[in-house]
Order: structure tokens, then C-alpha cells, then sequence
């Protein structure tokens, strides 16, 4: 059987404004409707012999991914880091969930959950072709047929052919300057290295006692110290933190004799940029790709998205223009790998526009901060059908509930009672308090808050149904509600 690994503990930051810590870009409908997520959960279930996925993610974004399994109507393993170690240990940890799960001859798909892949079969043609390399014991990763001579991706290159296809690792390259690109597509043999592997989870961790035996040694304290809370299985923190940060191809792939590359024929993209989320949107005859409330006059090969304004761009070329709700990114298309560095200068101003978004998924539905001053902040709350706050008290704000849409219960220092459209409560400093949507349809509605101090980390949690620490200062203030 084939355990799909999903690995989406990334932070995300090339793709700021849009992407950022709180949620990165495997969370976002970069492409599609859906999210980079939900359709890397989608393309896996469609193959054969699969289990329920196993998702490696942290610890802040596990109701997310939660959420979005729902949504797509997936079931599965939420394995939560409690750091982030690179991909050689997140798939340590995975290889033992897998063998413990599935048994001795468990097969991991392991997958990066924020790529592109065109839909089509060759997916599946590529995974099956795999499968059989890999019930011969081989460590196989997917080699991307190029299409041009890219320089953002690294480089296998393929040696002697084992049959079907299936071809043997000679080097893996690092990213090639423009000249040395346009000479592996001519030469030929050589594949854009796609991070996505195919392992039988024994043999993967038998490499890597081999060649890291470190790493192994504390994936296997971690994953023995596990705790499961329903649907998610928490490491050991301390033994996973002991592990040093390695890859997947460094720690293992580069080292190994039984690695071997399985081509593949489709449109890939990593999304590692805002150029490749244009290319991979299929841009207009212009080559300029927009998204929401978009205008634009004399234009060329520029990306251009909007959150909620109206952005109108009149005789630009080869630009990214982003519209979020508190920060507007307007870059030169060659200067896409500096943004980074803008995160760097907004983390050091400690801008909360690095690494949160005024709108915060919780695993109740979420909040938005729409309106803040001196002493009060407005924010628009939609909790989800069945969804529950913790019981609840602040010592230095009052806050004013107005029920937009939907029906609310209100619990406040003992008492319960029912609030629908238009109606309103008011909830007193040091209140104990719950707000819950006991309905079929999202309950909207606005909190005005009122205080001395309005910071997240102002809550003291009695209660909570989604197992969120009561008295964690540092967890209440990425997890207010």
C-alpha cells in the first residue's frame, strides 16, 4: 500500500504579501479555486492503493490543514512538528508513523503539498512506474522532463537506464547559471529536480541510518515519545528539536547506491516565485495574469492581484502588484527574490504585516481586525456551523457583540442565551464568556472591543474544546478564541 506524505510545514515568504507565516502559500488558491493543498490531497486520493494521507505540518497551522482536509473531503494523520528540521527528518518521523500504520511494507509518496501539477494522467503513470522501482527496493525520486533552461530549480542528472524508463541517479546539480541550463537541455539527461519522492519506508530508514545516523536516532526518540490527540500525533519536542536540519537529498539521495529517477511529462511549478505563479495561471495574450478586482490599460507580462480594493494599473511592464488588506507589494519582476528581504526589515521593525494577515483562521471559523484606534478595535468573526470558542475572560477590555447573520449562543458568567440577527450583547471586563454557533449557517457578527489594552495574549482560557493550552501565554497569542 501507498501512504501519501504530505509535507506542508513551509513558511512561504517568497510569495509575501500573500503568503506569510500565519499562512503560507500552501494554504492560498494560487492557482484554481481551491488551495495548493486541497488539490495535492485530491491528486493523491485519485490513485490507486492509496491510504489516508499522512500530513507533516506545525503545530500553528494544524486546524488549517484540518479544515482543508474537510473540505476536500479527505480523512487522514496530521503529524505535527514541533520545529522545523528540513525534509529528512519530517520523513523519519513519517517512515515510522507509516510502518507502525500500515505495516513492515508500507510504500511513502512523499510530497511537497505547495507545487502545481497540471491534471492530467501522467501523474499517476509516473507514480505506478515508481511503485514498481520501489518494491525492488529502490529509492526513487521524480525527475521534471525541462521545457526550457530554467535556473530557479535544481538538476538530476540520469545515468544508465534499469528498464521501463526508470534510470539510475548519476549527480544531482545545484541551480545552473542561464549558459550552463541551456547546455543540460541540449545535452539531453537531464530532469528538474522536483522534491517529490517515492520510498519503501523501511528502506528509507535503513539509508538513513546508514549515511545520518543521527537524524535517525532522534526521529526515532521523537516518534517513540508521541502523543496522539485525535487526529493529530504530536512528537516528542525535545528529542525532534535534538535532530540536526538536513534534506532528503543530502542526507540520503546523494549518498545512497539505490537511488533512481522516474521522468516526468507534465506541467510542473513549484511556485516558488510570483513569475512562476504567472506562468503557471496561463497569462492573457499579453502575458499578464490578474486576479480579483483587477483593471488594467497598456500593460505587459505583469502579475497583478487584489485581495478586496480595486487596483488599477495604466503602462506598467513586467511587474507584481499585491493587494492585501494592510500591505501592497509593488516589485520589478527581477527583483521577486528580494522580497525576502523586505520580510527580514519588516520582522525587525516587528511589523506583525510579516508574518500574520489581519484575517487569522481559527478552528472555529475566523476573525478580522477591520477598524483600530486608541483604546478600541473592531473585528468581523464568523464562526462555522457547530463551531465554539473557548470559556473565556480578559482582564483589560470589555467588548460588544452585534450578530450580523445566523443565530449565536452567548454564555457570560453563568448565564445563557440566544442572540439572532441584529441583536446584540454586551460583555463587561473580567466576564467569564463563550460564544458558540449552535446553527446550519455561518454566524457572522461584529465585536467591538474597548480597553486599556486590546493584545492578543489578553485571555485567560477555562475551556477548551479543541485541546488549546488554558494558561499558554505564547499559544494565546497566536491563538486568540
Amino acid at each position: 500500500m501507498i501512504v501519501p506524505v504530505l509535507l506542508a510545514g513551509g513558511s512561504g515568504t517568497r510569495l509575501w504579501p500573500l503568503s506569510r507565516e500565519a499562512r503560507p502559500k500552501q494554504f492560498l488558491p494560487l492557482v484554481g479555486e481551491r488551495s495548493l493543498l486541497e488539490q495535492t490531497l485530491r491528486r493523491v486520493c485519485a490513485l490507486e492503493a492509496v491510504t489516508d494521507p499522512l500530513i507533516v505540518g506545525s503545530e500553528p497551522h494544524r486546524f488549517m490543514i484540518a479544515e482543508q482536509m474537510r473540505r476536500a473531503g479527505v480523512t487522514g494523520l496530521v503529524l505535527l512538528e514541533p520545529a522545523r528540521r528540513n525534509t529528512a527528518p519530517a520523513a523519519a518521523v513519517a517512515a515510522l508513523e507509516a510502518i507502525r500504520s500500515a505495516g513492515e511494507d508500507a510504500v511513502m509518496l512523499i510530497l511537497p503539498s505547495d507545487h502545481a501539477i497540471e491534471e492530467s494522467d501522467e501523474f499517476g503513470k509516473a507514480v505506478a512506474l515508481g511503485l514498481k522501482a520501489a518494491e525492488h527496493k529502490q529509492l526513487v525520486t521524480f525527475g521534471v522532463v525541462p521545457t526550457e533552461p530554467e535556473t530557479g530549480y535544481g538538476y538530476i542528472r540520469a545515468g544508465e537506464d534499469t528498464g521501463d524508463g526508470v534510470r539510475r541517479i548519476d549527480a544531482f546539480v545545484e541551480k545552473p547559471d542561464a549558459q550552463t541550463a541551456q547546455g543540460y537541455l541540449d545535452a539531453g539527461g537531464y530532469f528538474w529536480n522536483s522534491g517529490m519522492f517515492l520510498f519503501p519506508a523501511r528502506q528509507y530508514l535503513d539509508a538513513l541510518g546508514e549515511h545520518a545516523p543521527d537524524i535517525l536516532a532522534a526521529c526515532e526518540k521523537a516518534h517513540a515519545g508521541a502523543q496522539r490527540d485525535q487526529d493529530f500525533l504530536r512528537v516528542d519536542a525535545e528529542a525532534f528539536a535534538a535532530s540536526r536540519e538536513d534534506s532528503i537529498d543530502y542526507a540520503v539521495m546523494e549518498k545512497t547506491r539505490s537511488a533512481v529517477v522516474v521522468p516526468f511529462a507534465a506541467e510542473w511549478n513549484d511556485l516558488g516565485s510570483w513569475a512562476s505563479v504567472r506562468e503557471a495561471s496561463r497569462p492573457d495574450p499579453r502575458g499578464n495574469v490578474t486576479r480579483g478586482d483587477v483593471m488594467l490599460t497598456d500593460s505587459d507580462e505583469c502579475l497583478v492581484h487584489s485581495d478586496g480594493r480595486l487596483v488599477a494599473v495604466l503602462g506598467v511592464k513586467n511587474h507584481v502588484i499585491v493587494e492585501t488588506a494592510d500591505a501592497v507589494l509593488v516589485a520589478h519582476e527581477s527583483r521577486q527574490q528580494d522580497i525576502k528581504n523586505v520580510v527580514g526589515k519588516l520582522k525587525q521593525a516587528e511589523r506583525s504585516e510579516a508574518t500574520e494577515h489581519r484575517k487569522m483562521y481559527r478552528p472555529w471559523g475566523s476573525y478580522e481586525s477591520i477598524a483600530r484606534g486608541e483604546r478600541f478595535q473592531v473585528k468581523r468573526i464568523i464562526v462555522t456551523p457547530g463551531g465554539r470558542l473557548s470559556l473565556q475572560q480578559h482582564h483589560h477590555r470589555a467588548e460588544h457583540w452585534v450578530v450580523v447573520r445566523g443565530t449565536a449562543r452567548v454564555t457570560r458568567d453563568g448565564e445563557s442565551f440566544l442572540l439572532t440577527e441584529d441583536q446584540s450583547t454586551y460583555l463587561p471586563l473580567g466576564a467569564i464568556h463563550r460564544l458558540e454557533n449552535p446553527g446550519t449557517i455561518p454566524l457572522e457578527l461584529i465585536e467591538v472591543q474597548s480597553g486599556a489594552y486590546l493584545g492578543e495574549d489578553d485571555i485567560v482560557r477555562f475551556e477548551d474544546v479543541y485541546g488549546r493550552a488554558p494558561e499558554d501565554s505564547e499559544s494565546s497569542k497566536k491563538e486568540s478564541a
